[in-house]
């Protein structure tokens, strides 16, 4: 079980993307990380330990945009590493994902793609969804449209969340067996694990059913 959230603000999401991980901590507690976007591209810090302890390690509060994605982390494919914390950036530096759950053939699509050349960084499962999203790109040049083949090549158990510096503009977000639930406030919208993510902030939720998808922006929500 691991906790993922991803924001999207009219103001900084930084702050707000460390307490909504806080607040997730129950979920996963062995490593966590976030991944923003902002003028100069996708930005990453993660490592080992508690929220408050990679908080001291990578000082979060040195980053900064509109738009994230967070993620504590409770290790099943790969060991408790930083390379193995999630978010996980596509081998492109477009797209940057958190996900929970397990990919039963990742094994299989990561030794293709070793055989294209593509570089992994990690052990883990979810290393190979933000590649093969990056590939679908390549392919079609459309943010949603990769978004959507690369999740229909992938046989397990997840909940997704997405940003690209190819579509700075939306979440992404995705449910198949674990849960996944989206926050509408004034001025933010949320994708989370679940409620206690933004509770804070918004009381107004809508719940994703199984095998759904979603596109999230400031000014609407498409499911």
């Amino acid at each position: 079980m691991c906790g993922i959230t991803a924001i999207i603000s009219k103001t900084d999401v930084v702050q707000t993307l460390h307490e909504s991980i806080k607040n997730l901590e129950y979920r996963g507690y062995d490593s966590c990380g976030l991944g923003v976007l902002n003028s100069a591209g996708i930005e990453v810090r993660k490592n080992t330990g508690g929220v408050d302890e990679v908080n001291e390690k990578e000082h979060f509060s040195g980053m900064h945009g509109h738009i994230g994605v967070a993620h504590t982390r409770w290790a099943t494919h790969g060991g408790v590493t930083q390379a193995n914390a999630h978010p996980h950036v596509s081998f492109d530096a477009r797209f940057v994902i958190a996900h929970n759950g397990i990919i039963n053939n990742y094994r299989e699509l990561k030794a293709d793609m070793e055989r294209q050349g593509i570089p992994f960084r990690s052990e883990t499962d979810t290393e190979v969804l933000v590649h093969l999203i990056a590939l679908a790109y390549a392919e079609f040049g459309d943010v949603e449209q990769a978004f959507v083949a690369a999740l229909k090549r992938i046989d397990g158990t997840m909940a997704v969340t997405m940003i690209s510096s190819m579509d700075p503009d939306h979440v992404y977000g995705m449910k198949l067996g674990s849960p996944l639930v989206v926050g509408l406030g004034q001025g933010s919208n949320f994708v989370a694990s679940d409620v206690n993510a933004f509770l804070p902030y918004t009381k107004t939720a809508l719940i994703l059913e199984d095998g759904e998808y979603v596109r999230v922006s400031l000014r609407d929500v498409t499911v």
